[in-house]
């Protein structure tokens, strides 16, 4: 399908509707979606890929199918374990701190984490160490005004996550799986960006709406409207070598 169109926008869409009854078709999709998005920058044949929080597996196996050595690192075994079995070489690890030697992956992927952990810069810099210079980091994450920012009680977040949770309760009989302050948190485009671009260890290859039909890159450079209709922010980054970091760094042109 072509990235950005109508028709992509409204598959994916549908099979996001059916995520809690088939979740196996959701992910597959989502997943060769995201693999032909990283095609774009670089192969994945032949490249190391660390997929963080990738949960079932589905990213990783799409990975491997493309010719990639791709291992998942999660941190949830029920999550691990929901499809009776877990990818080979998958690893129970934290994305804090990531059981890997410094620049070892050629990507560093992770699909709609960002918004469950406390500290997303802390996370997001795990993700940079472990990318070689050169390499691809590929970050996508639901902000907190998207209509979906709530996840599953979304959108009735936006008259307040407590209130939603309830409403959630009483429509399902169930409560919600996600509470806000404790495995969501309510991340935003503006400051994400701004921290990023302040960065001198990674350059921004693009930044854009993951699923918007048009105009993709264009609705996150409007302050205001893209914390609504942005609707996940997808980020790919470059890690810079040691002399292109140093050749961004402030202190170059106070010592020139």
């Amino acid at each position: 399908m072509k990235d950005p169109s109508i028709r992509r926008s409204i598959t994916l869409f549908r099979a996001f509707m059916g995520e809690q009854t088939d979740p196996d078709r959701c992910y597959a999709l989502l997943a060769h979606d995201a693999a032909e998005q990283l095609e774009r920058q670089m192969p994945l044949h032949d490249r190391l890929v660390v997929d963080v929080g990738g949960g079932r597996g589905h990213f990783t196996e799409e990975f491997r199918r493309r010719g990639a050595q791709s291992y998942l690192f999660e941190p949830d075994l029920r999550e691990l374990g929901a499809r009776g079995i877990a990818p080979a070489g998958s690893v129970v690890a934290d994305g804090y701190l990531l059981p890997l030697a410094d620049g070892v992956a050629d990507i560093c992927f992770s699909s709609n984490v960002l918004e469950h952990v406390a500290d997303p810069q802390t996370f997001l810099s795990e993700l940079i160490r472990v990318t070689r210079p050169g390499g691809l980091i590929y970050v996508s994450f639901t902000n907190w005004l998207s209509p979906w920012g709530g996840h599953e009680w979304a959108p009735w977040h936006y008259l307040g996550a407590d209130r939603a949770r309830a409403r959630y309760l009483r429509r399902t009989g169930r409560p919600a799986k996600h509470a806000l302050g404790e495995n969501l948190f309510a991340i935003h485009i503006g400051p994400t960006l701004r921290q990023v671009r302040a960065r001198e260890d990674v350059s921004l290859v693009t930044a854009r709406s993951r699923y918007w039909p048009f105009l993709a890159q264009a609705v996150t450079r409007v302050p205001g409207l893209r914390e609504i209709a942005t609707w996940n922010l997808l980020l790919i980054l470059r890690r810079r070598t040691e002399t292109a970091a140093a050749m961004n760094s402030p202190l170059r042109a106070t010592r020139g």
